[in-house]
């Protein structure tokens, strides 16, 4: 009984202390705390300080800068200083990991290289492109990568689109969805499925004017990818051309208004349904533009929107029944 007693009594010591143990402070929250008034310590990086964000006392000085030691103003003198390479993108094949060979014929001086040594370098850059691509699916993905960069620099859209399109791309690629297709097809339907995802006011025929292929191809493609990977993209809206094409219009913040009021009337009417969001948006401005006495014609706006000016007045039509509107003044011809 003596022995089980002991043990006992040795165990619920061991809890005690165990729990004594687990109720301690850490260190990390030791730190967080001011020690004179309990307040919150906050870091001043610019200062190399740590101070109380209550009463200000100087809990910690001198403290590492890991930032470089070297100081820039603008982008040129950063680029200039900065000794590390780009970061890993997803618009190259090899994520731009690789090296590459420059194309300036100059040594580290800045002196222009002889002609023996010029020949000798671009035999260099030659093997060097050449082992960038190791075999047939780098060669594809660097050729595809390459056509989106070019279709998305003709359209003017910014990186984190052509990033979701080269994701795209290297997905279909990845699940072999490629043989039977053409690299310029799939590029362009991996564009358009970015720009949708990123909701970028760009329309079929905008992105088919870039492409390589005839639009129908493209389409093709684009549906093909979006079924094959699940992409679950949303219809695009007029809203989202709206802006876009009050600019180019150049149109009132009034007129834009009463565009998306009339834009938002006939989505509570359900006659958005199956008709292209670009064609209501180009008659949303032309219907708004009569109503608040910004008149335009039919030929402006079919040739910003790039559809028919019958799209236009159909739509218009449309929209202003939907939104009880009547206008006795003007009757809609295909030019003012």
């Amino acid at each position: 009984m003596e022995g089980n007693t002991t043990r006992i009594r040795a165990h619920e010591s061991s809890e005690r202390t165990t729990q004594e143990t687990v109720e301690e402070p850490t260190t990390d929250e030791t730190e967080q705390v001011c020690p004179e008034c309990g307040g919150r310590l906050v870091s001043d990086t610019e200062h190399g300080e740590t101070v109380c964000n209550e009463c200000g006392l100087v809990v910690d000085e001198n403290e590492i800068d890991h930032g470089p030691e070297w100081r820039a103003f603008d982008a040129a003198e950063r680029n200039e200083k900065k000794r590390t390479g780009a970061p890993t993108t997803k618009m190259m094949h090899d994520k731009g990991l690789s090296s590459q060979i420059g194309w300036q014929n100059k040594d580290a001086y800045g002196n222009a290289l002889s002609s023996r040594k010029r020949q000798q370098m671009q035999r260099l850059r030659t093997w060097d492109e050449r082992f960038r691509t190791r075999n047939s699916k780098e060669r594809n993905l660097k050729q595809a990568l390459g056509e989106i960069d070019r279709m998305a620099s003709a359209l003017g859209v910014p990186k984190d689109v052509r990033e979701t399109a080269s994701v795209i791309y290297r997905r279909a690629l990845a699940e072999n969805l490629l043989p039977g297709r053409s690299i310029e097809g799939m590029s362009t339907a991996a564009l358009y499925a970015g720009i949708r995802q990123m909701g970028l006011p760009r329309s079929v025929e905008e992105v088919g004017a870039v492409s390589r292929v005839d639009e129908m191809e493209f389409k093709r493609a684009y549906r093909y990818i979006n079924q094959e990977l699940d992409l679950q993209i949303a219809p695009p809206k007029p809203q989202q051309y709206l802006s876009r094409f009050a600019s180019d219009l150049d149109v009132s913040e009034e007129t834009e208004r009463r565009a998306r009021e009339l834009l938002t009337t006939a989505e509570e009417q359900a006659i958005h349904s199956g008709k292209s969001p670009v064609g209501l948006a180009g008659a949303a401005l032309y219907a708004a533009g009569i109503l608040t006495n910004r008149k335009l014609t039919q030929d402006e706006v079919s040739e910003v929107a790039e559809v028919s000016n019958v799209t236009i007045r159909n739509r218009y039509h449309e929209l202003m029944d939907v939104a009880g509107e009547t206008d006795t003044q003007h009757t809609p011809t295909a030019c003012a």
